[in-house]
């Protein structure tokens, strides 16, 4: 899980640093720290909806196994 994000991670900092070549240093740390937030946001979610999906998951094939 941790190399997928930190090659999304990575393929956002070249993208950010292939369109923002024209601006100054600080509107890089900006894009850059935007990244970062929505990366963390985006793994917070991920992490508490995916045991929600799974244990909706789990109750379909539970009740699909019971009426079978």
């Amino acid at each position: 899980m941790m190399s997928a994000v930190s090659q999304w991670v990575e393929l956002a900092r070249r993208w950010v640093l292939d369109h923002v070549s024209e601006r100054e240093g600080q509107a890089l740390v900006e894009y850059a720290l935007i990244i970062a937030l929505v990366a963390i946001a985006a793994i917070v979610g991920l992490h508490f909806l995916g045991g929600a999906a799974q244990n909706t998951l789990n109750n379909v094939a539970s009740t699909v196994n019971s009426a079978g």
